[in-house]
């Protein structure tokens, strides 16, 4: 299986997180193994630009090096890479995102707009008073298309978007944003920044005092980046996802237990973009073991309804996304707690 999970750029801080999850899930695998045969990982860095990353899966499949891809990466890399898979290998696309992958036997495990946004929208409106957004984004197709469903969301909740501003990935200085975000007169932030740039963002905002004054809200936030924000630059910020290390599921509790054993108190913290390349080692699998074989269009045929048990809770494969269950939480210093289920 290849593993495409970023080793460096903004969204570099989540990978050590994702190789050590994929090491684990990989030794599960392996006590049985899949089709008779042992599982093995093959780490491709998606934070390189885009073109090489998908250069690089194209040789590997080429080179019979890998029968099977998944991983946490942005969707300009999910971009480059559908048109080299071109229904040769099966893939599992494990970061949340925009919705409306429907490539052959590209499968997605990650949350989408619906799922995430419009019900936190609401819930923050009903519970905290929030009417009024500004959206902060980096500047490729997630976070663009992201913003366009959050508008029409908002529309139909009564809410006002009142700015927005997308930023080339890998900013530094956000200062000039967040004095325009003030000037705005927004009640909250609705974030689509992804790792580093979320960290110099909540640096900056902070820096403003504004972490008590204005509330945050993002699909993209996790234990490395609350860390690197700092305990003062986390206040007043809600994030949604599938999973969070702080979920009583017993699924959840397995997970960190077995996490631990293995790697130790100090690990990489693990975390939704980690997890997530567990859920989709474990599409892949049940996949597998549902078809008996590795063909795209085998694995397509046997696809709807496959599911299972994790840490997710239970979960299941519907036209190709992993319905599952998505939570609200609030940060703390370096930690989530999970207030509702949306």
């Amino acid at each position: 299986m290849g593993l495409a999970v970023p080793l460096q750029g903004p969204a570099g801080i989540f990978g050590p997180s994702c190789e050590a999850i994929a090491e684990l899930c990989v030794s599960k695998l392996n006590k049985t193994g899949l089709l008779g045969r042992r599982v093995e990982i093959e780490t491709i860095d998606a934070g390189a630009p885009p073109p090489e990353i998908a250069q690089t899966v194209a040789k590997l499949i080429d080179r019979g090096r890998i029968q099977a891809l998944t991983g946490w990466h942005i969707s300009s890399v999910r971009s480059h890479l559908v048109p080299v898979m071109a229904g040769r290998i099966p893939y599992v696309y494990t970061s949340l995102y925009e919705g409306g992958e429907r490539h052959p036997g590209v499968f997605c495990s990650g949350e989408t707009p619906p799922m995430q946004i419009a019900p936190a929208l609401s819930w923050l409106r009903d519970q905290l008073g929030v009417r009024s957004w500004f959206i902060v984004g980096d500047d490729y197709v997630w976070p663009r298309r992201s913003a366009t469903a959050a508008m029409s969301y908002a529309r139909a909740l009564g809410l006002q978007v009142v700015g927005s501003q997308f930023v080339q990935l890998g900013t530094e200085d956000f200062a000039p944003l967040v004095r325009r975000l003030i000037r705005s007169g927004a009640d909250g932030v609705l974030m689509f920044l992804v790792g580093q740039d979320a960290v110099a963002f909540n640096r900056a905002f902070a820096r403003e005092h504004m972490q008590h004054r204005v509330i945050r809200f993002s699909p993209l936030m996790e234990e490395n980046m609350l860390i690197a924000s700092g305990p003062g630059a986390i206040d007043e910020m809600y994030v949604s996802a599938g999973y969070f290390r702080s979920l009583s599921t017993a699924g959840s509790l397995d997970l960190v237990g077995e996490y631990t054993d293995n790697f130790g108190a100090d690990a990489p913290p693990l975390n939704n973009q980690a997890e997530s390349c567990y859920e989709g080692i474990t599409v892949l699998a049940s996949l597998i073991r549902a078809a008996q074989c590795l063909d795209v269009y085998c694995l397509t045929a046997v696809s709807e309804g496959v599911g299972y048990d994790g840490p997710r809770g239970a979960v299941e494969l519907r036209s190709g996304h992993l319905q599952q269950k998505v939570h609200l939480a609030r940060a703390t210093v370096a930690d989530f707690d999970v207030i509702t289920t949306l």
